[in-house]
């Protein structure tokens, strides 16, 4: 019983990264799947897919920041991902999430759902609370935009 314990304990004091991501699954779920799907595949005409590895390739290291803009201000306009435009798109912003739950969420798409081996923190939250980046800027850093 006690090794078991203690073999318990020692998983749960693996990466942190890791823990968020695996706390961002059901959290995920529990706020985004509804529109993005399960492991974040979107919905045709509604909502973008979150694995799309051409869109985290072009933002590189500045995807942790995309992802905090995104939750915190929302993202509206026209955008095309996966190879299909959305136009119209509205995605409500997160801002009342709290920033831990945020960052698990955050970590979850970038890590799990698109492996990019990056995480989102609070400082990213943070900063984009302050900033509050505009939707047309946020479309301006996916590189892809058409606005």
């Amino acid at each position: 019983m006690r090794l078991t314990a203690a073999i318990i304990l020692l998983a749960g004091l693996g990466s942190p990264a890791a823990a968020l991501a695996e706390d961002g699954a059901a959290l995920f779920e529990a706020s985004c799947s509804a529109c993005h799907q399960s492991g974040g595949i979107g919905t045709p005409g509604i909502a973008p897919p979150l694995n799309d590895p051409a869109l985290w390739q072009r933002l590189g290291a500045k995807a942790p920041d995309y992802v905090a803009g995104v939750m915190i201000s929302g993202l509206s306009g026209t955008i095309t991902a996966g190879g299909q435009m959305y136009a119209g798109l509205i995605m409500p912003s997160h801002a009342a999430i709290s920033d831990a739950d945020l960052a698990a969420i955050g970590t979850y798409i970038l890590s799990k759902v698109n492996a990019t081996g990056l995480a989102l923190d609070t400082a990213h939250l943070e900063a984009a609370r302050q900033a509050k980046p505009s939707h047309a800027d946020l479309r301006k850093l996916r590189k892809g935009s058409t606005q």
